[in-house]
């Protein structure tokens, strides 16, 4: 049934490629790599997306599939997942705008986050062409616990000499509740609240980028909504950099993220994730 709506959807998006402005597809893969972690060792991870512009509305969907090779003992499987992601944008003015996200959890063979979903609900505003400020407020519902998570964003967009640069402050803040006692989240707090700094550039053909979060977090929804962190892990740190070029309408971008986190259900501290991803995106 989600693979049926996933398609459903896509088929409706490429049907109306004609009538859109700067809508695109684009394919992603991603390696990881574990190290003093006592459940994973390594991991892949593929996704396919599209994102489509008509007129006031923006519609976005990401399907992503992956694994991770596991310690067994403790663990019994090698971990298998799927989700979807799906975002819908309606500009109303050219200040104002509206957000919905969704996201399922339609595959975890591991996870007691199987079957998990998150919706969030948000709004943005232009002040003026340099500042932008963007509210989002994200609830996910797993069997024995739920996450209410309020994200704010203030975006500044400038030019230095030939270079168009963005730079975002963010910050999150997470309550997690219970509703039955369960091994994912006796470890957790009840609340985090995190920071993030993101910085992006735009010179003729080449696109550079930065970011860095601080502050622990778990079960976090990241990336505007196309990332979720469902598995009990409590992140502290994150540093990512990428860099991009323009091939007239395909745009090939790679990202390293560095991390490090805590393992929640046997406090195992100071496990790093090393992510490679390598993204294909092509403009309309």
């Amino acid at each position: 049934m989600k693979i049926s709506l996933l398609l459903l959807l896509s088929t409706y998006l490429f049907a109306a490629l004609s009538e859109t402005v700067h809508s695109s597809v684009s394919t992603y893969y991603e390696t990881k790599s574990y190290s003093n972690s006592k459940q994973k060792l390594d991991g892949k991870v593929y996704g396919v997306g599209a994102d489509l512009h008509y007129k006031s509305s923006e519609y976005k969907v990401a399907y992503e599939k992956g694994g991770a090779n596991t310690r067994q003992p403790p663990l019994h499987d090698d971990l298998r997942f799927k989700k979807l992601y799906l975002r819908y944008a309606y500009k109303f003015q050219n200040h104002l705008s509206l957000n919905l996200n969704y996201i399922s959890v339609i595959d975890d063979n591991i996870a007691l986050t199987d079957g998990g979903r998150s919706y969030g609900l948000g709004f943005s505003y232009k002040i003026d062409p340099h500042n932008l400020v963007n509210l989002t407020q994200y609830y996910s519902k797993y069997d024995d616990f739920k996450v209410y998570q309020s994200d704010a964003r203030y975006d500044i967009f400038t030019q230095l000499s030939k270079a168009k640069v963005k730079f975002s402050i963010l910050g999150k803040y997470m309550k997690i509740k219970e509703t039955a006692f369960n091994a994912f989240t006796k470890n957790a707090k009840d609340h985090y609240s995190t920071l993030g700094l993101k910085i992006h550039t735009h010179y003729n053909s080449y696109h550079l980028g930065a970011g860095a979060y601080f502050g622990k977090r778990s079960f976090a929804i990241m990336n505007d909504g196309f990332k979720l962190q469902h598995h009990a892990m409590e992140f502290d740190r994150t540093y990512a950099i990428g860099v991009g070029k323009t091939f007239s309408k395909i745009i090939f971008r790679t990202q390293y993220i560095y991390q490090r986190a805590k393992e929640l259900p046997i406090q195992n501290e100071n496990v790093t994730i090393r992510n490679l991803r390598f993204i294909l995106n092509y403009k309309f």
